[in-house]
């Protein structure tokens, strides 16, 4: 604790840590709430919870800057739960174990929850300090980013009233974020009754593990693995040449995030039983071979098991897995006129079979409405093949780029005389709530931005210590150069 409190900037670190002593998983948010209105009435800042959960603050104008925009600082409170599988956490109880690894900041076997714990940790530094000069402030710390964006689309006309937001919720450091993609939730669902295994079978227990993942709007396109889909391949060939039947199927739990794991119990008859270990071995190879240097830690094992008493059925199984090995994944195709952004892309994030019940979720982006009902189209048609039950939810749509934003062009002049250089002007293909913000509120001029963290949403989620003291400082600057109404 020693170690990470004396990090540059104290204030912001030390908010940082605290966060990480509070359980805050999507979903379950009642503990950093408390704690986030605690906090506020202890700075003495205006503070209130709205009907949705999110927490807002509000801070008058220092002394001559009453005539200044007011500036909404935005981020999110909830973590994305993630762990290495041997690791024992419970995120709605345990706090998080931050440690310094060289100039980043980690968690032991766990996410860090920088994304967006740190964007939080700068607006509690600045509501703290007394000595900072800036206009009339609001805050809006939102809940549930991370499942559906319940907070920001819950937000009610009013609640705030700010004409600049600074969403801090991007991951490199010197890069100014004017758009992103849209979004649309795809759930599908089949229920069947099971049938008896066949006593003379053998089951094995099939486990893939230590894949990178990753957070599917920012590292889709960085060729990680889906675990899901590797999974299909060995399915659709011990079905095809090894007889085996389909008990259950665990694999991915986060809807924005690249599936690492995937664990499924199949049987096989006895005199199959070497075949199938043996060809567990060649996968293995294969993927390493395919992924070199991107999936360096893939492991790929078989582990017999006690014989379960019931299975999927013989067709159910082979439309189970034939959907999944056609599910379309990863990048449909780059925005045309950025070449190296991701336009729409989809992620086959949970894959569920067992108990008579078979569920399938998938979150799709795009920047272009018209290409992400395509491939949401596409995707439906898939499972539907299948005899799924289909339900697209939780849809919203991108943040239209302006390149003539007021703020963007104050913003660029400030970091130039800062940090003598340009930043970096973006669009990104991860779902922002900017853009159901901006729908609310008509007229905000908007940016994102961020520390540097890499791997988010995964147990290598890691934050670069010296991008902090950068983006904090540039915060200050531009609280102190917002222009006048």
């Amino acid at each position: 604790m020693s170690e990470i409190l004396s990090l540059n900037p104290q204030n912001v670190w030390k908010h940082f840590f605290s966060l990480t002593q509070v359980p805050r998983p999507s979903g379950h948010l009642e503990k950093v709430q408390s704690f986030l209105l605690d906090f506020g009435k202890n700075v003495g800042v205006e503070t209130f919870q709205d009907e949705v959960g999110n927490i807002i603050f509000k801070k008058p104008a220092t002394s001559g800057m009453e005539n200044r925009k007011t500036v909404i600082l935005q981020a999110h409170m909830d973590m994305v739960p993630q762990k290495e599988k041997d690791v024992t956490h419970n995120f709605e109880e345990d706090p998080i174990q931050p440690y310094i690894d060289g100039d980043w900041v980690r968690a032991k076997g766990t996410t860090l929850g920088a994304d967006d714990g740190m964007g939080v940790a700068v607006i509690m530094a600045v509501m703290e300090d007394k000595t900072l000069k800036h206009g009339p402030l609001e805050a809006l710390i939102t809940a549930d980013e991370e499942t559906g964006m319940y907070g920001a689309f819950g937000l009610k006309p009013g609640t705030i009233n700010g004409d600049i937001l600074l969403n801090l919720d991007s991951e490199e450091e010197g890069e100014l974020y004017i758009g992103c993609a849209g979004g649309e939730d795809l759930t599908a669902v089949l229920t069947y009754k099971e049938e008896e295994t066949d006593p003379e079978d053998v089951a094995l227990k099939i486990t893939l593990k230590g894949l990178r993942g990753g957070h599917s709007g920012i590292q889709i396109g960085w060729g990680h693995a889906n675990a899901n889909k590797l999974m299909a391949r060995f399915m659709n060939q011990v079905i095809a040449y090894d007889e085996a039947c389909l008990v259950s199927w665990e694999g991915g739990n986060m809807r924005n995030a690249i599936p690492r794991e995937c664990e499924v119990i199949i049987t096989v008859p006895a005199s199959e039983l070497d075949d199938v270990i043996a060809f567990v071995g060649e996968c293995e190879q294969v993927w390493r071979d395919e992924f070199a240097t991107i999936e360096d830690n893939l492991t790929f094992k078989a582990e017999r098991i006690d014989l379960p008493k019931y299975m999927v059925p013989e067709e159910i199984r082979d439309n189970l897995v034939d959907a999944i090995y056609a599910c379309p994944n990863g990048v449909e195709r780059f925005i045309p006129t950025i070449p190296d952004t991701v336009e729409t892309s989809s992620n086959l994030a949970i894959v569920q079979i067992g108990q008579g019940k078979a569920t399938f979720s998938v979150l799709t982006r795009s920047a272009r409405e018209s290409m992400k009902d395509y491939r949401n189209t596409a995707l439906e048609s898939c499972f539907s093949m299948a005899g799924m039950h289909v339900e697209r939810s939780g849809n919203y749509s991108g943040w239209e780029p302006n390149v003539n934003s007021p703020i963007l062009q104050a913003m660029k002049k400030s970091y130039e005389a800062q940090f003598g250089q340009e930043p970096e002007v973006k669009v990104i293909h991860a779902g922002l709530e900017c853009g159901i913000i901006g729908a609310i509120m008509p007229g905000l001029d908007m940016i994102s931005f961020g520390p540097t963290l890499q791997c988010p949403h995964t147990p290598e989620e890691r934050c670069y210590i010296p991008s902090v003291k950068r983006f904090y400082e540039f915060v200050v600057a531009t609280l102190e150069n917002i222009p006048v109404k």
